[in-house]
């Protein structure tokens, strides 16, 4: 199994090592990390895939809270597959509502940017 140091995974993820050391003290991994035998944190990649998924969430908006009780219930094991779909459900239409008003604000953008390129460049 792959181990690697901080740095590696900071890399990996595209996260810092402070962000990395800030997702396991605030509860948003699954488990405290693998130390060395020197203390150092050693990740494996079930971390990575883990940090991935946390950083998804983050990035679509997810908030802190809402990623921490993620978290929480899958830490807590088979059982409370509802609570996790409706959790990830509810999010979804955060995100699906943010992309439609994203999508409505590049139609505005794309329509300014033909009533400009008509005034550049006029047809012949």
């Amino acid at each position: 199994m792959r181990s690697l140091s901080i740095a590696e995974a900071a890399e990996q993820t595209g996260l810092t090592a402070h962000t990395l050391r800030y997702y396991e003290r605030d509860g948003l991994l699954l488990h405290a990390v693998d130390r060395a035998a020197s203390g150092h944190r050693r990740y494996t990649d079930d971390d990575l895939r883990w940090i991935q998924m946390v950083t998804r969430l983050r990035s679509t908006g997810m908030p802190i809270r809402d990623v921490r009780r993620y978290a929480a219930l899958v830490r807590e094991g088979a059982g409370n597959e509802d609570e996790r779909l409706a959790l990830l459900l509810a999010h979804r239409e955060t995100v699906e509502q943010q992309l439609a008003e994203v999508t409505s604000h590049l139609r505005a953008i794309d329509h300014k940017i033909a009533i400009y390129e008509n005034a550049v460049r006029p047809s012949a």
